[in-house]
């Protein structure tokens, strides 16, 4: 079976959490020389998260390191985006934060490491941004302890290895000596991520992501928890209110590099993506259609904020903008709930 670690990256906005994931990228050369320059900001390919330099959707990439996958899941760094937040560390096993060695811990990188703790994730502390002047490591390295207390980290998670260094010198060790490059930080991921955790039984996969395709349709993501999933196999899906849909596995991937990679069969323990059904909601589960044993849901945070669209009354009205109807404005917000439920 393959040597797999599933780590999810936490970090308050503009900590350096999308610099870190490409030096990542870079160091385990995935953006191979024949491919085109994929310059920085490599894991922020929505728009809107380019434009503000934030992410909002969680997604998924995946490096070779010594012999081990590594799949590294972003996380959004937003109270306002929970319901991304707590559903993608369903995919991890162990979970990296990481926080600025001058601002320290912040209130959003709280909310996310308590759900990280909560499900009982091994935490591993990454001090960013140390070539920063008037940065103060090992003062962030005591408020990041006294956080995980006040937060009832057990006493193994209050355990944590911490790694100091910079993103964006593309550095990081297990002290404030800078080291050639973040290969200490790869190994330790490699040593301290424990690897998942699988069980004896018929098959389970919870989604916990959506992802859309004008080609394939809609794409369901999870971690398989129990037993293997078959190119054009036969499964179920069970959904909220009890029912379970027959269905084939048209094609099957499983994220490799920057994209996805399409395979025959993914064990338990990877993340993977399912083509071949419509259907679905987030905290569905694929099953046996013999012996069918859904997982528990996973409750989606209610919305911050609420709005309503109503008629233009401006008396710019009609002079800017493409789509101005309230046809294309509902066939828009439709169109973005394939992806992206929160």
């Amino acid at each position: 079976m393959q040597n797999i670690r599933n780590i999810a990256i936490i970090a308050h906005v503009d900590h350096g959490k999308t610099t870190l994931v490409d030096k990542i990228i870079h160091a385990t050369t995935v953006s191979r020389e024949n491919q085109a320059e994929t310059g920085d900001l490599i894991m922020d390919n929505n728009d809107l998260e380019r434009e503000r330099g934030i992410t909002i959707l969680s997604k998924n990439i995946s490096v070779m390191y010594k012999g081990t996958k590594i799949n590294v899941i972003d996380t959004p760094g937003h109270a306002d985006f929970g319901g991304e937040v707590e559903r993608v560390l369903k995919m991890a096993d162990g979970v990296l934060l990481l926080v600025d060695a001058f601002e320290g811990p912040m209130p959003q990188t709280r909310f996310v490491l308590h759900k990280a703790l909560e499900l009982g994730l091994k935490p591993i502390v990454v001090i960013n941004k140390v070539d920063k002047p008037n940065c103060r490591p090992d003062e962030v390295h005591d408020k990041v302890f006294d956080l995980f207390f006040n937060l009832e980290a057990t006493e193994e998670q209050l355990d944590f290895p911490t790694f100091y260094g910079s993103s964006k010198q593309g550095w990081f060790n297990t002290s404030l000596t800078p080291a050639d490059d973040i290969t200490p930080l790869l190994d330790g991921i490699i040593q301290y991520v424990p690897e998942p955790e699988t069980f004896e039984g018929s098959l389970q996969m919870q989604i916990t992501s959506l992802d859309f395709s004008s080609f394939l349709g809609r794409i369901a993501i999870g971690k398989i928890r129990r037993n293997s999933i078959k190119e054009g196999q036969t499964i179920g899906l069970a959904q909220e209110d009890g029912k379970i849909i027959r269905g084939k596995v048209k094609e099957l991937y499983v994220f490799e590099g920057l994209g996805k990679k399409k395979v025959q069969e993914v064990q338990a323990g990877d993340i993977c993506a399912i083509v071949g059904f419509d259907k679905f909601q987030i905290g569905d589960s694929f099953v046996d259609l013999e012996n069918p044993e859904p997982l528990p849901r996973t409750a989606i945070d209610e919305p911050t904020l609420n709005m309503t669209f109503s008629i233009n009354t401006s008396p710019f009205f009609g002079k800017d903008g493409k789509y101005v109807t309230s046809n294309h404005l509902k066939e828009r917000l439709y169109k973005e709930l394939e992806k992206n439920l929160a």
